[in-house]
């Protein structure tokens, strides 16, 4: 599992801007902020170290009543978005109840990172936009064969369809992980944070963005 320093954030769409050396830098942008630390867990307590941050401002009258009993303990105003990441204990320990995440401090220009969103639901699907499928010819009065799946098993042994065939069905609507990504840029007063290539989900979607785990060590 991942646990290195991350920060969630809404993903407003994609952009590009013109780096200092002139080449064109195309970037998702994600606006992380401001993140308040709502809670903390520790080892002693909770059998493991993690941030409870919260994203966004939400009416009193809104929130449910257990929920409001919470953010009052915790000294808050409600917030739109309340979300848990794990993070090692030495840097938990960094950060107390009420204190905001700073973007600068967590990640910087040429940084790798993982992007961790999901992916736009696409409903049922047929073989041809789930799987890529090339479809059946399209000349010669081809009729209601073009965008089907083919043959689907086999002639007498072993006389049934094989498992994992891939087939029709829902598409899209799941978690995927982008790895190895790189910082474009991070704007800390805007609380905005440019990442270079694609991260999964639709604008307005809810990302995570942590520290590359497989990044090659300089």
């Amino acid at each position: 599992m991942n646990q290195n320093p991350g920060i969630y954030g809404r993903k407003l769409g994609n952009t590009q801007f013109f780096a200092d050396d002139g080449t064109v830098r195309r970037v998702t942008v994600i606006e992380t902020g401001p993140t308040v630390v709502v809670a903390k867990r520790t080892k002693d307590k909770d059998g493991y170290s993690a941030l409870v941050l919260g994203l966004g401002e939400r009416k009193e009258k809104h929130t449910k009543k257990p929920q409001l009993g919470f953010y009052k303990k915790a000294g808050q105003t409600p917030k739109r978005t309340l979300k848990e990441i794990r993070v090692p204990e030495d840097f938990a320990a960094k950060f107390e109840v009420g204190q905001t995440l700073k973007l600068d401090e967590l990640f910087k220009e040429g940084d790798r990172v993982d992007a961790r969103g999901t992916t736009r639901g696409r409903g049922f699907s047929g073989v041809v936009r789930r799987w890529s499928f090339a479809g059946f010819v399209q000349t010669h009065g081809t009729h209601e064969y073009r965008r089907h799946g083919g043959s689907i098993g086999t002639n007498m042994t072993p006389g049934r369809t094989l498992p994992n065939l891939k087939m029709p069905g829902q598409y899209g609507n799941e978690t995927v992980s982008i790895l190895n990504l790189r910082v474009a840029k991070v704007d800390a007063e805007k609380n905005l944070l440019m990442v270079e290539g694609g991260i999964p989900g639709a604008k307005g979607s809810l990302v995570l963005v942590r520290q590359a785990v497989k990044s090659r060590k300089k």
